[in-house]
């Protein structure tokens, strides 16, 4: 193992120069979704509760477009491998179609229905009242976050992670401003609640389009070309549909069923306190899983381009295999993090700052146990899918791996748990992460197999 991670000089400097901005804007923009849920959180259980389940079709929405952007990098990083700009600009006008289409209609969706769409998320009527003025809001500030996204997406994949970091950054700052304005009235504002962190966030990301788009209009480094962004062609869209829609379809699946394990825990007896643990520790896990991402994102962006240098394939795969081996040892130093945290800091601190009732501290306690448990083996298929096996255009292979375990095991075996056999809180939790069980020896059998290393260039 050891021996694996030795490398030429510079590799570190270089994947660490990557990683660095990518973590910062992961750190950013998850920091944002914890601003809110603390903020939200001060106003009572209920209302952290509602904003949970408000929150379930905005996952989707950020996940697909998360799909969008993932499906674009692997022709982009491979397009900026061969210096080829205009293709990368096609794959621009591509993914902007796609997001601004879909984010579109969700928003109309849960603006026009906002009461039907939260009564599948949960049947309780006090957090459905609670959240209905909030996801109508929230929804429409996807649109300008969706076009803003994939051109930080664009910047990612051609080696400059910064931009998004930057954007982003900005982003949390006006949103946090907002919501201590909007949520408790200060300033002169009126009091909000709830409802005043929905305007916060549409507004922050106005912002954040705002300045994606007059950075796009006067950038010399990767300049838009009109005619390729909106006429890309049949060529780039065919390439597109091929390379991205697995990933798409793997997003939205696995936001559904990720959604599909907050909607079981929202049909629980004790289904506000359940919510209410799981909206402050889900935060704290991605938060924790910031690395991992970065380090995922990195790992696309490299593997992306030696291919798209023509490098041999021993060499891409002694690369890639050098990535996991440094995730998994990140995911370790950050799962004896979160077990230090949890007596030191969560349970003393955190847990009375949100207000949580014992019911909801005992289930984030055994929630922080879980995920933390299993956070290596996760670090592991973080950089495999995400990272290696897409940047390698095999996009359908890794999409299988993602979503399979998910529905074919976490599901089932939490709606038995929790709903038929009514187990322990603890044995609900641990069936949440069943799915990594499968996840990480399947992905491990394809990456040695090497059969996901292709140049999906060469057909445009």
């Amino acid at each position: 193992m050891l021996q694996s991670l030795r490398r030429e000089p510079g590799f570190y400097k270089r994947l660490w120069s990557l990683s660095a901005p990518m973590i910062l804007q992961n750190i950013i923009t998850t920091s944002l979704g914890f601003a809110d849920i603390f903020m939200v959180g001060l106003l009572g259980n209920a209302e952290m509760a509602a904003a949970t389940a408000a929150n379930v079709p905005v996952f989707i929405i950020q996940v697909v477009i998360f799909g969008f952007q993932s499906g674009m990098a692997v022709l982009v990083s491979q397009y900026w491998g061969r210096g080829d700009t205009d293709n990368i600009n096609r794959c621009l006008g591509v993914a902007l179609y796609a997001v601004t289409g879909f984010s579109t209609l969700l928003a109309l969706v849960t603006f026009l229905f906002p009461a039907q769409v939260l009564r599948l998320i949960t049947p309780n009527e006090e957090l459905v009242e609670l959240a209905v003025r909030y996801i109508q809001i929230v929804g429409f500030s996807y649109i300008f976050n969706g076009i803003s996204s994939i051109y930080a997406g664009i910047q990612r994949s051609t080696e400059f992670p910064a931009f998004g970091m930057l954007l982003f950054g900005v982003s949390m700052c006006v949103n946090t401003f907002l919501n201590y304005v909007l949520i408790f009235g200060h300033f002169g504002a009126p009091a909000m609640g709830i409802t005043g962190a929905a305007a916060a966030t549409l507004a922050s990301r106005v912002v954040e389009f705002v300045i994606a788009a007059t950075f796009a209009l006067r950038s010399k480094r990767l300049s838009l070309r009109w005619g390729c962004v909106f006429r890309p062609g049949k060529a780039i869209l065919r390439s597109f549909l091929t390379y991205s829609t697995p990933v798409v379809c793997n997003e939205a699946l696995w936001s559904i069923g990720t959604s599909m394990l907050t909607i079981i825990m929202g049909h629980m007896s004790n289904s506000q306190d359940m919510l209410a643990a799981y909206a402050l520790i889900g935060n704290i896990d991605k938060l924790s899983t910031v690395v991992c991402f970065g380090l995922a994102g990195s790992a696309a962006v490299i593997v992306g381009k030696e291919i798209g240098q023509g490098r041999d394939k021993q060499r891409i795969y002694s690369v890639s295999w050098t990535l996991l081996l440094a995730s998994m040892l990140v995911g370790g130093a950050v799962m004896a993090i979160l077990l230090v945290l949890l007596p030191t800091f969560f349970q003393p601190v955190l847990f009375p700052l949100f207000k949580l009732t014992p019911g909801a501290a005992e289930v984030a306690a055994y929630l922080a146990v879980v995920y933390a448990v299993f956070m290596p083996m996760r670090a592991f298929d973080i950089t495999n899918i995400t990272g290696v096996l897409r940047a390698g255009g095999d996009a359908k292979m890794a999409s299988l791996i993602d979503i399979g375990p998910l529905w074919l095991a976490a599901i089932p075996l939490m709606a038995l748990t929790a709903l038929v056999f009514q187990a322990p809180t603890w044995a609900v939790c641990i069936a949440m992460q069943a799915e990594n069980l499968l996840k990480c020896p399947i992905g491990l059998i394809r990456f040695r197999s090497r059969k996901w290393i292709n140049d999906v260039t060469k057909a445009t």
